[in-house]
């Protein structure tokens, strides 16, 4: 434990590091306490009812981080965003414009964040629409004149996008990815209150499925710890040179490729998307014409929490985009041509494309195992929920895995950090 946390605790000591610490502690103060500024309009009394006794909308308020039963200014929290950032990757690998744009460096990057952020806006509003919708068949929403819809929708809207900035600011200045750690903050803050829940259920006739969550808890957290850690380690040698008839610089290093390169976002990918399904759901079940009544009952009834194919689909749309997004931080062809311009290359492999295909080859083998315990770990506690029949922390599975992953990563960047510090000390 003293060796986990010694990079943070040294990294205290360091003026610059400090201060990225201190912003990012008090950004996420200030998105916690706009997560408890409610819009107006609204019986929260009804809609905390409504939240306890629908498990979708359960685990939807656990990845807010509890904005949704409180129906705050940033009830919506990251989803528009999350959305906009998967919409705007797979536009790039159709569209040429954007995908040469992207290849651009520091100045590509920033134009294709320009272009997330306003696709984020009317997905904000179009959400705000159905989150207005769903609260107002429920009886939920107390005034329906324009101007307080018009309030209600701007004020949604505000707050994702006040949310995107906390966390943009977070990843500029601070340290760790800012939207990642708010996701993270919001499920720390839920935890208490699931963990509170389970324990006023609890009777001496179920304490062995307890027993058997804190086990499964502790093995995910395991489990993800030696996932994130893993390596494939390829040697990379330098080619010979000569001086003086001798040969020197004859050396070899490894190439490390993660078992996980793409970290935590396939899982927030993968639950911003399985839960639209269910969300569009509780919307057209309340429309009245008949057929989309039918639609929206079907998503309901199929897309539960518990349900075979929402855990197919979450378990199918986690692999998918482990794979996709490894594809967006990973480019074998940039490896392997900066290889061969450091004259390097893989032993029995000749450099250039046939080092980008081998390199290729084994990162799809190793990602395949990565995604597939991403993917079971994402609905094992639902799985072992239904065995059990202990749901209260069947919720928190996906929140333990996107927890220990933040953090992991997290500490890596402090690590880094440090790093970083003592090679400029040792410059000087």
């Amino acid at each position: 434990m003293t060796s986990f946390l010694a990079p943070i605790i040294n990294s205290l000591k360091i003026p610059e590091l400090r201060r990225k610490i201190i912003i990012t502690a008090i950004i996420i103060i200030v998105y916690r306490i706009a997560a408890h500024i409610p819009v107006s309009g609204v019986d929260l009394q009804a809609l905390r009812s409504l939240f306890s006794g629908n498990q979708f909308l359960g685990l939807l308020d656990i990845f807010s981080g509890g904005t949704l039963a409180n129906f705050s200014v940033i009830s919506l929290g990251l989803n528009p965003y999350i959305n906009a950032s998967i919409i705007i990757q797979l536009l790039t690998m159709v569209f040429p414009s954007l995908e040469a744009l992207s290849k651009e460096g520091e100045y590509g990057r920033q134009k294709i964040n320009q272009y997330t952020r306003y696709l984020t806006v009317p997905l904000a509003v179009l959400q705000s629409i159905a989150m207005f919708t769903l609260l107002k068949n429920q009886g939920i929403i107390l005034q329906f004149n324009p101007l307080s819809i018009l309030l209600i929708i701007v004020t949604m809207t505000a707050g994702t996008l006040f949310a995107m900035w906390l966390g943009e600011l977070i990843t500029e200045y601070g340290i760790g990815n800012g939207i990642s750690l708010l996701i993270f903050a919001g499920i720390v803050a839920r935890m208490p209150v699931t963990v509170a829940q389970t324990a006023s259920l609890v009777d001496t006739q179920q304490i062995l499925n307890y027993l058997l969550f804190a086990a499964l808890a502790l093995a995910i957290t395991a489990g993800v710890v030696f996932i994130n850690e893993g390596r494939r380690q390829v040697l990379v040698q330098y080619a010979r040179r000569f001086t003086g008839g001798r040969e020197v610089n004859r050396a070899s290093m490894y190439l490390p490729l993660r078992v996980n390169q793409a970290g935590v976002i396939p899982i927030i990918f993968a639950v911003s998307l399985v839960l639209i399904p269910s969300f569009a759901g509780q919307y057209l079940s309340q429309l009245p014409q008949p057929a989309l009544q039918n639609i929206g009952r079907w998503f309901i009834a199929n897309f539960q929490v518990r349900s075979l194919t929402y855990n197919l689909t979450y378990f199918f749309l986690v692999i998918g985009f482990t794979y996709f997004y490894t594809a967006v931080v990973f480019n074998p062809n940039k490896i392997a041509d900066e290889l061969k311009k450091a004259g390097a290359f893989i032993a029995g492999i000749r450099p250039g494309e046939a080092t980008a295909s081998y390199l290729t080859y084994i990162l799809n083998r190793i990602t395949l195992a990565g995604a597939l315990f991403l993917g079971i770990v994402a609905i094992l506690p639902s799985i072992v929920s239904q065995i059990t029949n202990v749901t209260t922390l069947a919720l928190g599975g996906t929140g333990l895995l996107i927890v220990v992953s933040v953090i992991l990563d997290t500490a890596k960047q402090f690590e880094s950090k440090l790093v970083e510090r003592n090679y400029e000390s040792f410059l000087k």
